[in-house]
This record gives C-alpha cells, sequence and structure tokens, in this order.
C-alpha cells in the first residue's frame, strides 16, 4: 500500500497567517463525445475556479468521485446515447454517487431515449441546439438544488444520517461480514472555541479528507458519511479495521498539530474554558474511533447497531490520545 501518510502531508501545508479569500471551486466529472461541454460549462463559471475530470466509464467516474468532491457529472455525445443511459443507472444505484446529479446533452436524441435517461435518475437533460444562456441558468440550478439536499452534509459534501442508516441497512440485507467505525474528535469543542468556528471548520473539512482518502485507497468498495459535527461513520470490509483505521489515526496525528498556532503547538495544550465553565487545559486533538463488526447477521436492524456504537464511543473517548477500539461483545 502507498504511504498514505505521506501523500497526505503533502497536501496540508501548516496554517496561513493571514487566509486571503478564494473563488468557489466547481469540480466537474465528464464524458463526452463529439461535442466540448467544458468550454460551454467554464464560460458559466468564469471568476470561480472550475476543474474538470473527465472519464470513459463507471470505474473511472467512481474512482474520480472517491478522490474529489465533484459538484456534477456531465454527459454529452451524438452517439445512440444507450451506453449513457446504463451509466447513469449504474451511478444512481450506487449510494455514495447517488447524491452526485447528473446532466446530459445531446442535439438530436429520440424521445425513448430522453424518458430512459429520466426513468433511471437523471437531473436535467438538454437537447437540441445548444442554447448558451438556458443552458446556463439549467446547470446552475441542478447545482444550487443539489447544494441545498439535505441528505448532504454542507461543509464535506459527504452523505448524511439517512444515507447513512440506508448504506448500513443495506449491508445488512445482503448478509455480508463488514464493520461500521464511528469516529470523532477529542476535546473539538475547546478547539472551535479557542480559535473559533471557521478554524474549526476547516478540521472538520480536513478530517473528512483524511478519512475519506485513506478508506478509499485501502477498498474502493468502502462508504463514507459525516453524521453531523466532528462525527463521521465509515462502512469497511472487517478485514481492513486494523489498517484502514490505523492509518487514519496516524495521519490525523501528523497533520492537525498544524492546525495550532506555533505557540500552542509548543506548549502541546490550549487554555479555555471547560464546559463547567472553568479554565482548563486541553491537549492537541485527538481521534477516537468506535468499530462495531456485524457478523454472521449479528443485528437484526441500524437501531441495534447504532445504540452498541455509542456506547463503545464513549469507552474509547475515554483512553488518552487517538485511538480505536473494535467491540468483542456479540450482542447485548
Amino acid at each position: 500500500m502507498p504511504n498514505i501518510e505521506s501523500t497526505i502531508l503533502e497536501n496540508w501545508p501548516g496554517p496561513q497567517t493571514t487566509e486571503s479569500p478564494r473563488s468557489p471551486v466547481y469540480h466537474f466529472a465528464v464524458k463526452q463525445e463529439g461535442v466540448n461541454l467544458d468550454f460551454h460549462i467554464a464560460q458559466f463559471f468564469k471568476g470561480a475556479e472550475v476543474a474538470f475530470h473527465f472519464f470513459n466509464d463507471f470505474e473511472e467516474l467512481l474512482l474520480t468521485c472517491q478522490r474529489h468532491e465533484i459538484d456534477a457529472v456531465i454527459i454529452g455525445g451524438r452517439g445512440d446515447f444507450l451506453p449513457e443511459v446504463e451509466l447513469i443507472r449504474l451511478v444512481k444505484q450506487n449510494v455514495f454517487l447517488s447524491i452526485i446529479p447528473v446532466l446530459m446533452y445531446h442535439p438530436e436524441p429520440d424521445d425513448a431515449i430522453i424518458v430512459a435517461a429520466y426513468e433511471n435518475g437523471v437531473e436535467d437533460f438538454l437537447y437540441g441546439p445548444w442554447r448558451e444562456r438556458l443552458a446556463q441558468v439549467r446547470v446552475r440550478r441542478t447545482l444550487d438544488r443539489n447544494r441545498r439536499d439535505i441528505a448532504v452534509n454542507p461543509s464535506t459534501h459527504l452523505p448524511g444520517p439517512n444515507l447513512i442508516e440506508k448504506e448500513i441497512a443495506r449491508q445488512m440485507e445482503l448478509g455480508e461480514q463488514f464493520a461500521v467505525c464511528y469516529a470523532d474528535l477529542d476535546n473539538f469543542k475547546a478547539f472551535n472555541d479557542y480559535y473559533g468556528y471557521a478554524r474549526g471548520d476547516k478540521v472538520i473539512r480536513l478530517t473528512a479528507r483524511i478519512i475519506k482518502d485513506i478508506v478509499f485507497d485501502v477498498c474502493r468498495e468502502g462508504f463514507v458519511g459525516h453524521i453531523a459535527g466532528d462525527d463521521f461513520i465509515f462502512v469497511i470490509p472487517s478485514g481492513e479495521v486494523d489498517t484502514i483505521c490505523g492509518n487514519i489515526l496516524s495521519t490525523f496525528d501528523s497533520i492537525v498539530v498544524y492546525q495550532y498556532e506555533q505557540e500552542d503547538r509548543d506548549r502541546g495544550f490550549i487554555v479555555t474554558e471547560s464546559r463547567r465553565g472553568e479554565r482548563e487545559q486541553f491537549p492537541i486533538l485527538s481521534m477516537s474511533i468506535a468499530v462495531v463488526i456485524n457478523r454472521n447477521g449479528t443485528f437484526e436492524h441500524v437501531g441495534e447497531l447504532s445504540r452498541m456504537l455509542a456506547d463503545l464511543k464513549k469507552y474509547t473517548k475515554m483512553k488518552d490520545g487517538s485511538n480505536y477500539m473494535v467491540e468483542r461483545r456479540s450482542k447485548y
């Protein structure tokens, strides 16, 4: 396995002394043949950073969406479009990809293709002569609707509670052995109070990126969701628990120290008010991961598993530093 920690460290330098405002960044996954949708879409977002990630098939699209926070999948061409409609079906059946809007364009499609595309879940289908202003409005409206979707966390763009529950239930129905991992940051409230919500949100996004990158580096079939705040869920094969959790914790510990000012980093703690309103020392942020493995249909529904995870998380957080703990009890 590649040195994940080194790879991520290269992309996370220490905090800037002054943070200049950045333009919005849009990421589009594009499959096109005989049309130049990337050129037109780039004109829609002048003044903003736009990145295009080109793909040819479902596997390439899945990898692209695991690596980048894709705002929309854009598919365009002049052929019969049957493979493209099948691609949409695969996208919308995948719980991770299903939250990403898909837009299509064909200059002269058959009515049956348009109907099939909508039946399989495409958000919008543009066809006929390209009308710049109309296309721009429809693309932007699709993005706006998606960003308001309550099933997706607005900060990390990861699936939220509804989709997390749906994915765990799906895994249970399959009858496979899998692990559900509940990751939570220790002393995050103190950090957020001390440095402010903007720095706190940066740590949340950093944590999401670390978990997502490592889970998908090790297993493409993994799932990562964001419950809320500093709480994350990831679902992985049970045989990968040690590798994935170990790498997440070591990478997090290596990077998170650079979210502190030099003075606090040297001291190894910050001083701020506790939940009791008293001045208290809080060490550098750490992470606790509670792991419950569903073996041979141990749990009948998500609520059972969720309760055991919550109890184990409390126990894991009592230990100093970053730790992960696997539940050894078969069930309550």
